[in-house]
Formats: structure tokens, sequence, C-alpha cells
């Protein structure tokens, strides 16, 4: 019977292979066990855990081929080399050159980050601070933290970018007059006690594709 039984998990073990990712459930049909007994195979087989879709799903640690970032995804499933999502934050965070701000993490994690980011503002192995208006992610540690702050300040004098608040009035100012320059903005924008120069202005446009496109009318 027990020879049995290490050929019906053999057998699953293939077969979980071959399909990349399951559920608790289908290991647990692919085992003909109970629930149980499957969520123990998968401990015992160090079974990696998806990151999203509330982590409903496994795959072999031999499966996933991560990528630069540690990220691997299957099917709109994602898994990390880091584990689940606290410890991915944390690692993503922890390799970047100049922290991370919103926009990067939902570009890295493919997740928005207003469902959960606030959980992280208090991290012990993170620093959450407010640059240019935004809020960057940087790692707790204090060597690393700190270089990467000096980078992102690098950055940030390279390509100076306004904040939201800045950003909002400069779309609209151009959506009510798309004809006037980066240059007649600023000076609209100084009317409203807002100082953006044209040169911001431009790097606005171009950060979000809109340099050489028409914005929509209100």
């Amino acid at each position: 019977m027990a020879q049995l039984d290490r050929d019906v998990v053999d057998k699953a073990v293939k077969r979980f292979r071959r399909r990349g990712i399951l559920t608790l459930p289908e290991v647990a049909a692919l085992l003909d066990s109970t629930v149980h007994t499957a969520r123990r195979r998968l401990k015992e087989w160090k079974a990696l855990t998806s990151y999203n879709r509330n982590g409903r799903y496994y795959a072999l640690p031999d499966v996933p081929e991560f990528d630069a970032n540690g990220l691997w995804s299957r099917q709109g499933v994602t898994f990390s080399r880091y584990g689940n999502l606290v410890e991915t934050l944390v690692g993503l965070v922890g390799r970047s050159r100049a922290g991370l701000d919103a926009a990067q993490i939902r570009e890295l994690t493919g997740l928005q980050p207003r469902s959960f980011l606030s959980a992280f503002a208090e991290h012990p192995r993170l620093k959450r601070e407010k640059h240019q208006g935004r809020y960057v992610y940087f790692s707790s540690n204090s060597e690393c933290g700190n270089s990467q702050r000096q980078q992102r300040r690098l950055i940030q004098k390279a390509i100076r970018l306004p904040t939201d608040f800045e950003a909002v009035a400069v779309l609209v100012e151009k959506i009510k007059h798309p004809a006037l320059s980066n240059k007649a903005l600023s000076r609209r924008l100084r009317k409203q006690k807002l100082s953006v120069d044209a040169e911001v202005i431009q790097n606005l446009f171009v950060h979000h594709g809109l340099a050489k496109k028409t914005l929509p009318s209100i």
C-alpha cells in the first residue's frame, strides 16, 4: 500500500509540473486525498504560493522561470521568488536603485497599490517618505536607504516632474487651451500662484506620453 501511495504521489507531481499552477482543491483531486493531506504535501514539496488571486494558486519550486525582478506569471497568476506579497514588496524595494513609488510598484507587481500600500506605511523594513508630492518607499537599512535617496534626488534633479497637484493644474489648463505653448501654460499657472517651469511641463507630457498627442476636450 505504501508503494501504491508513492506511485500516486509521483504521478500527481508529474501532472502538477505539467500543468504549471493548481489550486488546493485541484491538488487534492490529483492525489485523490483530502484538502488537509494536499496542504501537507504542498508544504513537503515546498510549493510556492501566488501573491495575487488571494494566494489561491500553487506551483512547484522548479517550475517558475523568474525574471530579473524575481517574478513569474502564468495565466494571470503571479509568483515571486521572495514569497508572499509582503516579502515581495520588501524585496523589490530593497533591490531597487532609487526606491519605488506607487506607479513603479504597480508596473512591477501588476497590482493596484491603493488596495494594499497603506498597510506598508509603518513596515519595519521599509521607510515611506514624500518626494515631489509622491510617496516613495525606501529600504529601512540605513546604508541601502541613503543610497536610494541619493539616487532618487539625482533622478528628480535630472528629470523634474510637477507634484500631483501641479500636474492636475497643468492638464486642466492644457485641455482648456490646447494651442498654448508650455511657456504660456507656465505663465497662466503663475496667476494661480503655481510655479511650474515650461521645462517641467514638457517633462510631464513626455513622462505620460502626451508630448505629441492632442489632449481630449472636456
